[in-house]
């Protein structure tokens, strides 16, 4: 038992802060599920970036969801400290007793401050002196090696003030809603696409050195089309949009395109009623192991250790470059990356088959 452990019974507030990307935000999930299971009275509240509040939204542990504004920087001097003046005061308004910050970004430290409450825990980061080690009441320590998965190290806060999560706890969640399951259920009722009657490609990633190439994307689609119906989606940013536009034109076959079409919440809907998804490391891949759906995980850069699909039904397919994974933003920062891009389509599409072979 440790000396310095937190009694969740004498905890009547708590906010997680979790202030990264949206893949990032819902492999925190896990944290909500804890504490609420461990402390059944306690109200848990998250703060995040505005864009990413999707991906916690409906959370049945949350009470209230915050949010800093990603572009508040782009305010001028007055209207950004009116925001951050306005969401300071609902933060302190919440007398927090536990604060769980799940990052480096340095707010946390302020916030553990100047909200003063009776606990908080963060990361130990490297470097970053007294005034960070000294905001906090507990520190938890980094996996060193890469090889613990995001979802574990982000529990591991809980752990440092005693909190041992179970199996069922750690899994994660995700709540479309119901106006974004209707839209979807109306989307494929048209194009007479049964529940668990398609596979799910998403081929671009918000980062270009993580995404396959438009001519194997292609190959791919129209091996799977030869026995299935494929859907494809992307974000509705410029760069995906174009991969899309690129991978349709050297396709024979006709995928049902719903890139560009689909919010957070819907892309949710779609990808749980998919028979498979096959996509690149990316928030969609992460969405499809909360909604339970079996994927096929194409890893260049990044580490398959830290940030594989949690918890479900998958195949990782991987290079075998040895200097992967380097965390580089492409080969010599040049937003390609070879490990990925020299994927064969026999090995994605073996990959597919193979689960597809399971019943789910």
């Amino acid at each position: 038992m440790l000396k310095d452990a937190v009694s969740l019974k004498e905890i009547a507030r708590a906010l997680v802060v979790v202030l990264r990307h949206h893949g990032d935000v819902l492999l925190a999930s896990p944290v909500l599920a804890v504490l609420q299971a461990h402390g059944p009275r306690i109200e848990i509240d998250a703060l995040v970036y505005d864009d990413t509040a999707p991906m916690l939204e409906g959370h049945p542990a949350l009470t209230q969801l915050l949010a800093v504004g990603r572009n508040w920087k782009q305010e001028g001097a007055l209207s950004r400290f009116s925001l951050e003046r306005e969401l300071f005061r609902a933060l302190r308004a919440r007398r927090y007793d536990l604060l769980v910050h799940l990052t480096e970004q340095p707010r946390g430290a302020w916030l553990a401050r100047a909200l003063g409450p009776r606990a908080s825990v963060a990361p130990a980061v490297p470097g970053r002196g007294k005034f960070w080690a000294r905001s906090f009441t507990h520190l938890y320590p980094l996996a060193p090696n890469g090889r613990r998965h995001r979802v574990e190290a982000n529990l591991d806060a809980l752990r440092r003030i005693g909190v041992q999560p179970s199996m069922e706890e750690r899994r994660l969640r995700f709540i479309p809603g119901a106006e974004a399951e209707a839209r979807i259920a109306a989307l494929l009722a048209a194009e007479g696409l049964p529940e668990r009657g398609y596979i799910h490609i998403h081929p671009a990633s918000r980062w270009s050195f993580k995404s396959w190439t438009a001519e194997r994307n292609a190959e791919l689609i129209d091996r799977l089309a030869s026995t299935h119906r494929v859907v494809i989606s992307a974000a509705p940013e410029p760069a995906e949009m174009a991969l899309i536009d690129e991978v349709l034109s050297k396709a024979k076959s006709k995928p049902i395109n719903l890139a560009g079409k689909l919010s957070i919440k819907e892309l949710g809907a779609l990808t749980a009623r998919a028979r498979l998804f096959v996509g690149v490391d990316s928030m969609p891949m992460h969405l499809a192991a909360a909604m339970g759906t079996p994927a096929v995980a194409l890893f260049g850069p990044s580490g398959d250790d830290e940030w594989r699909p949690w918890r479900v039904k998958h195949r990782v397919v991987t290079s075998t470059h040895p200097c992967r994974p380097c965390g580089n933003d492409g080969c010599g920062g040049s937003k390609v990356s070879e490990c990925l891009t020299t994927l064969g389509v026999d090995e994605v599409y073996a990959a597919a088959q193979d689960l597809l072979s399971q019943e789910r």
